[in-house]
């Protein structure tokens, strides 16, 4: 049995989801926003030890935890439906029951083989973690820097014609006056522009800073166990600069993607960098130069490859559900 753990929402675990039907591999779906309204579920231990159950009431289908061989953690959502709604204060506490109780689950299963990880993706998202285990397998690296004092930018600015400044964590805001949201794209800035920022715009804040690299073309590296997939993203090539800093401002200006022949050895440190850090799963975005040098960017533990799939061809999904279906240890 398959434990797939994700929302209502989420089209990836569609594909894959067809591919264990037609090959009648049991699965099970857990929309975890409605875990208190389409799901029954029960934890317990006795003297033989601990198990759980939970099961679909909009569907009837059942998982116990004692069969679950493989977990497939790919977007939990907080769980937010409630059967029967009561004040805000005795809401906002069944919410957060539920929630806890999802989150112990999640722990409790984080031995079993699994893509997606409660235990391993959120620390694997740090990308000062990401560097540190990079310089270890080798990949060439922009020089980085998170500071919030403008002197240690300028310093990096100091060696280099252009930086570029990129979000941590908060990638869009909500404007909920004008009911709009304001996402934060990568941005190219002239070095030589940073000195006339006032102190307190760094101050306020963390600046991520690294030093633009310049590009032949992008790569998206999408990395199933030990399959890899590489798709070309040409944002170089596209007729206006849109895109051409941050590529995903790219999409709706003739952007070519298309699958390529990534290097066995840049192959090679991308599973050598998951198994740094026990992920079976990973999504690494590159720029390869102008001199044809790879240069690592990011790696998120638990990144969107459906678009890559839908727009190269390469099997994404039946890696994933071989993977999963196919687990190298027992469930318990």
């Amino acid at each position: 049995m398959i434990l797939i753990i994700t929302n209502k929402e989420d089209v990836h675990p569609n594909p894959v989801i067809e591919i264990l039907s037609r090959k009648d591999i049991p699965f099970f779906r857990l929309n975890t926003e409605a875990l208190l309204t389409d799901y029954e579920f029960a934890w317990w231990n006795d003297s033989r030890g601990c198990d759980f159950r939970i099961r679909c009431t909009r569907n009837g289908l059942e998982a116990r935890g004692s069969e679950i061989t493989a977990i497939w953690d790919r977007r939990p959502e907080q769980p937010k439906e409630l059967p029967v709604k009561s004040t805000p204060e005795i809401d906002k506490h069944n919410i957060e029951e539920a929630l806890g109780f999802l989150v112990f689950l999640r722990y409790y299963l984080k031995d079993i083989l699994s893509i997606g990880s409660i235990a391993g993706d959120r620390p694997a998202a740090s990308k000062m973690l990401q560097y540190r285990v990079a310089h270890q397998v080798g990949f060439s690296l922009p020089e980085s820097c998170y500071s919030n004092r403008k002197e240690d930018v300028l310093r990096l600015a100091a060696e280099y014609d252009s930086l570029i400044l990129k979000p941590i964590e908060s990638n869009d805001i909500w404007d909920e006056t004008q009911m709009q949201d304001y996402v934060f794209y990568s941005q190219k800035v002239p070095s030589a522009s940073l000195d006339d920022v006032p102190d307190e715009a760094f101050s306020q804040t963390v600046t991520f800073a690294q030093n633009y690299v310049e590009k032949d073309f992008e790569l998206r590296i999408t990395v199933v166990g030990d399959k890899v997939f590489a798709c070309k993203i040409d944002s170089q090539k596209l007729s206006d600069d849109t895109g051409k800093i941050d590529w995903r401002q790219g999409y709706k200006h003739g952007m070519k993607q298309t699958a390529f022949d990534l290097p066995e050895n840049i192959a090679r440190k991308c599973r050598e960098y998951l198994g740094h850090l026990d992920l079976n799963f990973g999504c690494f975005d590159f720029i390869v130069t102008p001199s044809g040098d790879y240069v690592f960017l990011e790696c998120n533990p638990n990144g969107q490859w459906l678009w890559v799939e839908d727009t190269t061809g390469l099997k994404i999904s039946e890696a994933i559900t071989d993977f999963l279906s196919s687990p190298k240890v027992s469930a318990y």
